[in-house]
């Protein structure tokens, strides 16, 4: 039995840092375990151009903890408005890595999204022609698609369209929640001149832990709701087994994303899981259920990297087989925060040493 996992220093490939006052929570979270992180732009408003993104790269690394080499990687929030000019300024900026395309109205802060593809072809067309990346947030908005199969009707009605309209395009498609979803990424092959996928796909560890039973466990469990929503057992399991099948299509991404108690445990409850402060020990959990700790390194250390065309990281962080207790909640802003798993114990922790 693996007692400790040494790996290279991991990325996540999809983060919400959120603003402001936050930023001395959630960037120390993430510090603590990853070297860089692809920062998601819905803040409100969003982050649309280059000269936003540089200016809230600039208040993340004055976030930092002292010593710090934490690097946010940025990216733009696509919208009806985005200027194909624009994607020339954020790929020559050498800090923005990914252009987000959220559905109007499909999650937190998602109000000023893409209401029509057709809008944004020429921005899809600049952005394959400088070799940038297009973030998606896979879901239909739709009032009448129901919210279990909102994944697979925008493959098939939105996705796969823009991958035959832009065959060179890299697509990440974000946490993805579905068998459906692993086995559309597995039929791309297509690859870049490096020989690096130009399909890829974020998974998290709450999608890769737990079924939409963990929503309904014992009661209403409103820390477990997320969008994309929690699915069926065989959907958890098709991505499990996506994620610890050594595929460099898939790789890490927390989707950490922070809302205080009181925002999550309301009438209305937003969306989001805070999986940050223990995120490597969460994806230790679920790749030890396939005794596949022997891949972890690959899928959260080097497959993204490799998508991003950016190199490897170089420090090393250490697992240790020993209890780990999960908070049941933690100092944010004014309020507090529950993370993910809280009041349970995980079997791993990260080596402060």
């Amino acid at each position: 039995m693996t007692e400790t996992l040494t790996l290279i220093r991991p990325d996540d490939w999809h983060l919400h840092l959120r603003d402001g006052a936050a930023l001395a929570h959630t960037v120390a979270w993430s510090a603590a375990q990853f070297a860089r992180a692809i920062v998601m732009p819905n803040l409100k408003p969003p982050v649309v151009d280059t000269a936003q993104a540089l200016a809230y790269r600039e208040r993340i690394l004055a976030a930092r903890p002292p010593g710090s080499s934490f690097e946010p990687l940025m990216t733009l929030y696509l919208t009806d408005a985005t200027a194909p000019e624009e994607i020339a300024r954020a790929r020559s900026s050498g800090v923005v890595h990914g252009v987000k395309l959220y559905p109007a109205g499909a999650t937190t802060n998602s109000d000023s999204g893409v209401t029509a593809l057709q809008r944004v072809g020429p921005v899809l067309e600049a952005m394959q022609r400088e070799g940038m990346p297009l973030l998606v947030h896979g879901e239909v908005t739709d009032p009448d698609i129901d919210i279990f199969d909102r994944e697979a009707v925008f493959i098939d009605r939105h996705l796969e369209p823009i991958r035959r309209a832009f065959p060179q395009l890299k697509i990440v498609l974000e946490h993805i929640t579905t068998a459906y979803a692993v086995d559309w990424v597995r039929a791309q092959g297509a690859r870049d001149a490096r020989g690096a996928p130009l399909q890829g796909a974020t998974i998290t560890a709450h999608h890769l832990l737990y079924s939409r039973n963990a929503l309904f466990a014992g009661g209403l469990r409103p820390h477990y709701y997320c969008l994309p929503v929690l699915k069926r057992e065989r959907h958890r399991v098709a991505l499990l087994d996506a994620a610890t099948g050594g595929d460099d299509r898939f790789f890490l991404g927390t989707d950490s994303a922070p809302h205080a108690r009181a925002a999550k445990e309301a009438a209305c409850g937003c969306a989001g899981c805070l999986t940050a402060p223990h995120a490597l020990e969460l994806y230790a959990q679920a790749f030890a259920q396939r005794d596949a700790l022997a891949r972890l390194e690959g899928f959260a250390s080097r497959h993204g990297a490799d998508f991003y065309g950016l190199p490897h990281n170089t420090a090393r962080i250490t697992l240790r087989r020993a209890p780990q207790p999960v908070e049941p909640s933690l100092p944010y802003l004014d309020d507090a925060i529950v993370p993910l798993a809280a009041g349970t114990t995980l079997d791993w922790r990260v080596d402060a040493g």
